[in-house]
C-alpha cells in the first residue's frame, strides 16, 4: 500500500520538524507524497505557503517522496473561511485543508459547513459532522478525513457512517506533529478498520486517493 499524507504540521506552526526533516523521514518510509498544511489564518496563510513552496521547489529536485505545499485554516470564523480559501489558493496552495468541529477542540459551529461550501480540499477530523453536511461534501467532492490523531480520531465510527451514507469521499491522514506520528502501512490500515473498515476497503481507498493526488502534481 503506498503511503501519503495530506495533513500535518513543521516549524511553521506547532509542528517539531523542518520541511527537510518531515520529507526525509517519510521518504525513509516509502510514501509518496506529503501536504505540509501548516495552522493558518489570515495573519499568517501566506507567509507559511510562500516558506513550504520555497522548500517544495528544492527538496522535490531530490526527494523521491514528493512535497506538496497546503494550510490548514484553524478555528477561522465561517464567515472569513470562503475569501480565505481563496486566497490561500491564490497564494500556491495545492491541498487546502480546514479544521473541522472536533470534539476536543472550542471549534464555531457552522465552520463544517461552511468549509465544504467554500470547496476546502479536505474537512479535518469533523467531529459529530451531520447527514446532510457530509451529503454536500459528497456533492462538493470534499474529502472528509480519518483522523491518526489521539482525540480527534474518536468519531472516525461516526464520519465513517455519515460518509457511507452520504456516498461522500473519505481520507486518512496522520496529522502529524512529531516523528512518531507519522503512520506506517499496517498503522494506516488499523485507522480505517478502528473506523470501521473492510481490510480491502482501506486499500481502496488508499489507492483511489493516490490516483487523485497524482492529478496535483
Amino acid at each position: 500500500m503506498l503511503m501519503f499524507d495530506l495533513h500535518c504540521h513543521s516549524i511553521f506552526s506547532d509542528g517539531e520538524l523542518i520541511p527537510s526533516e518531515l520529507v526525509r523521514r517519510l521518504e525513509v518510509m516509502g510514501y509518496g507524497a506529503v501536504a505540509v498544511t501548516d495552522h493558518a489564518d489570515e495573519s499568517n496563510f501566506d507567509f507559511v505557503i510562500e516558506r513550504i513552496s520555497r522548500a517544495a521547489v528544492e527538496i522535490n529536485r531530490f526527494s523521491d517522496t514528493m512535497l506538496l505545499p497546503g494550510i490548514e485554516l484553524t478555528h477561522v470564523h465561517p464567515e472569513r473561511i470562503l475569501p480565505l480559501v481563496r486566497r490561500c489558493r491564490e497564494a500556491g496552495a495545492v491541498i487546502v485543508v480546514c479544521h473541522g468541529e472536533t470534539v476536543v477542540e472550542p471549534v464555531i459551529p457552522g465552520t463544517n459547513r461552511a468549509a465544504i461550501e467554500a470547496g476546502v480540499d479536505i474537512l479535518a477530523h469533523p467531529g459529530l459532522i451531520a447527514f446532510e453536511e457530509a451529503r454536500l461534501a459528497a456533492e462538493r467532492e470534499v474529502r472528509l478525513e480519518l483522523s491518526g490523531r489521539k482525540g480527534h480520531g474518536l468519531t472516525n465510527g461516526h464520519v465513517l457512517k455519515m460518509a457511507r451514507q452520504a456516498g461522500a469521499s473519505l481520507v486518512i491522514d496522520s496529522d502529524g506533529h512529531a516523528p512518531g506520528d507519522f503512520m506506517s502501512p499496517e498503522r494506516g490500515r488499523e485507522v480505517g478498520i478502528g473506523a470501521g473498515m473492510e481490510p480491502e476497503e482501506v486499500e481502496s481507498l488508499y489507492q483511489a486517493n493516490w490516483n487523485w493526488l497524482k492529478g496535483l502534481f
